[in-house]
């Protein structure tokens, strides 16, 4: 930003960032923080400040191992229920082929670590077995969903 702003410089820079995702200019993970503060100008506090702004509005939230994410569709799950719900959403049965670490990060929009963490505790809680040189399988099916 070159000047300042009496409405507040995070206020402008969150309505800049609210239109971009508006009009699709943004995927579904924001750049990061310090993308932002050389891309504006600005301190890391006042790209906080912005982020939570969008954050209060549902707009965008902080994901661990991601950064902040754009929140589509309303759906509000934590990356662990989204991979559990998998196996329902895909009709696998147990002994079947569970997605890779790769298409997980790709469907997910986050990093490897996320999903090795979230792998990790899928197997402690005998949902997943993995076989070595074949992947991950499913074990166990989830248990029914409160989602509708």
């Amino acid at each position: 930003m070159s000047q300042p702003s009496s409405r507040g410089t995070y206020l402008q820079i969150s309505e800049s960032l609210r239109q971009q995702i508006a009009a699709g200019k943004l995927d579904c993970v924001l750049p990061s923080e310090a993308t932002l503060m050389r891309s504006h100008g600005v301190s890391r506090n006042t790209i906080r400040r912005a982020l939570k702004a969008l954050e209060a509005d549902r707009i965008v939230e902080s994901t661990p191992g991601v950064g902040w994410r754009i929140v589509r569709d309303g759906d509000r799950r934590n990356l662990a229920e989204r991979m559990t719900d998998l196996i329902t959403e895909n009709s696998l049965s147990v002994g079947d082929a569970y997605p890779s670490e790769a298409k997980l990060c790709e469907r997910f929009g986050v990093s490897r670590t996320a999903v090795r963490r979230v792998l990790a505790q899928m197997e402690g809680n005998g949902l997943l077995a993995t076989i070595h040189g074949k992947g991950r399988t499913v074990r166990a099916l989830p248990p029914p969903s409160s989602q509708s």
